[in-house]
């Protein structure tokens, strides 16, 4: 995991904002770009780093997204980026589809705000704090409501600056060993907790490090190589030919994007009209677990499958459970949110499950998908913190699949969205990382979501435009039903 989350970066610290790296000095540069290529044949750019000055940068550590893409035909491929730790970095691309095409190459975060982003997740965890509600009654019988601030418990993470004896109540899950913590309410017990929101944002950032985290510096496209691509026709296959299985893993690129439909690289996916997404979902139980963005894929399913009809549980939007049955053709679909930390309006304590212990009460088998995600909401966090929620829903796997072996596991990647010091993707990727080295080799199906959002024409959001939804649909649906 250590390898997998390793980023290089500048030897000392910079103390002037104009040493960082600058989108609009750093450029790109074709390499040895022929007449025209071949549908399949490999494209590869330099990128060069320099700073707010013109110097050229020594050191890695930038944070680049690069893609080949046509605005004309709605199509686009994720491009790799290696960092050669010297100043300048290589992409390579696959190019797909026949037509024209050009290179976009994007700065998110300089290798200085990466800085910034390390030195705030290990030691500014609580910049994102939580509020939990105590509700009882005072001598008289009149309600009492006190509001008090809550986070996890965790080392490194600070929820009483005075650290005064006895400042807390503590609620330790029996099964993952979990602690949430809050501060003691003044006039009830611990007992009487029972409500949970998220509480506020803190910027705690010196005035050098908003500069390196503002819109000049954050997000912007580099000035370079705009010359056209002529891509022909070849007999080269594009996309994946074998059905899609468990454990195959992701290559870069996963897919690809022609008239804004996406053709998978991983497996050969298909594309599901309603008859076939119900025939799909036929006799399955499929148990969504997660954020907001497994959310959307909830109600995207109720979408487009009509016959799926939404049960009230008058639970709270953003945390669930909610339930959604097709009696006709025996469909369950449930999504609950992945438990705290969460953040969300105020809804019942009661109602926050941590996923392992979600996972751990579905009894699985052939008729049973299980799809989660976990990223966004710990990204502020440190990452030994992620690293253990990740180790307990493993083991939860492991157990299920071995009580169970023909249940169907799915993993939904995270997706581009936020660039701030509270949920940067810069930090989603870490965790990405973490994620998908901790499922290798374990049998579940990896759903690449990154890729999709990073090199779409869409701009970032956290929360996906539906026709990305709609394709991640699609790729959801072909691991359900390979055949």
């Amino acid at each position: 995991m250590l390898k997998a989350i390793h980023w290089g970066g500048p030897e000392r610290q910079v103390t002037s904002a104009s040493r960082s790296t600058s989108p609009g000095q750093s450029t790109f540069t074709i390499q040895d770009l022929k007449h025209s290529y071949s549908v399949g044949e490999e494209l590869h750019a330099t990128i060069f780093a320099k700073d707010f000055t013109g110097q050229p940068k020594r050191y890695g550590g930038d944070f680049f997204q690069a893609k080949v893409y046509s605005d004309k035909l709605k199509a686009s491929v994720f491009g790799e980026v290696l960092d050669h730790q010297n100043g300048t970095y290589s992409a390579r691309f696959i190019l797909p589809w026949p037509g024209q095409a050009m290179v976009a190459v994007r700065l998110i975060h300089s290798s200085e705000a990466v800085q910034v982003l390390k030195r705030h997740r290990s030691t500014d965890s609580n910049r994102v704090y939580f509020y939990g509600f105590f509700v009882g009654k005072d001598s008289l019988g009149a309600r009492l409501e006190d509001k008090v601030v809550c986070n996890i418990k965790w080392a490194g993470v600070v929820l009483s600056p005075m650290a005064q004896k006895n400042c807390c109540c503590e609620y330790q899950d029996a099964r993952t060993g979990l602690t949430w913590q809050c501060h003691h309410p003044r006039a009830l017990p611990c007992d009487a907790l029972m409500y949970h929101s998220i509480g506020n944002y803190v910027d705690r950032m010196t005035p050098l490090e908003r500069v390196l985290m503002d819109r000049k510096h954050v997000n912007n496209w580099l000035k370079g190589d705009s010359r056209l691509i002529t891509i022909i026709s070849s007999n080269a296959t594009v996309g994946a030919r074998n059905p899609c299985s468990p454990g195959v893993p992701t290559p870069i690129p996963a897919g690809f994007y022609l008239n804004n439909v996406w053709t998978s690289f991983v497996c050969a996916t298909r594309h599901f009209a309603v008859n076939g997404a119900t025939q799909c979902l036929k006799d399955k139980q499929i148990y969504i677990i997660g954020d907001s963005t497994s959310r959307q894929w909830f109600f995207y399913l109720i979408q487009a499958v009509p016959t799926l009809k939404l049960q009230n549980f008058n639970a709270v939007y953003q945390v669930g459970p909610h339930m959604a049955v097709d009696v006709l053709n025996n469909i369950s679909l449930h999504w609950r949110a992945h438990g705290l930390p969460l953040r969300c309006p105020k809804a019942p304590i009661a109602s926050f499950q941590y996923n392992s212990n979600t996972i751990d009460e579905i009894a699985g088998g052939p008729h049973t998908v299980i799809v989660f995600n976990m990223w966004s909401h710990f990204a502020n966090f440190p990452l030994s913190y992620f690293a253990y929620r990740v180790a307990l829903v493993r083991s939860a796997v492991v157990a299920l699949l071995r009580r169970a072996p023909r249940t169907k596991v799915i993993i939904k990647t995270a997706n581009t969205g936020h660039k701030d010091i509270y949920t940067s993707d810069w930090l989603s990727l870490q965790l990405d990382r973490i994620l998908r080295e901790a499922f290798r080799d374990m049998g579940v199906y990896i759903l690449d979501v990154w890729q999709m959002t990073a090199c779409h024409y869409n701009a970032d959001d956290i929360h996906p435009a539906q026709e990305i939804i709609k394709e991640e649909i699609d790729i959801l649906l072909s691991f359900m039903c390979p055949e």
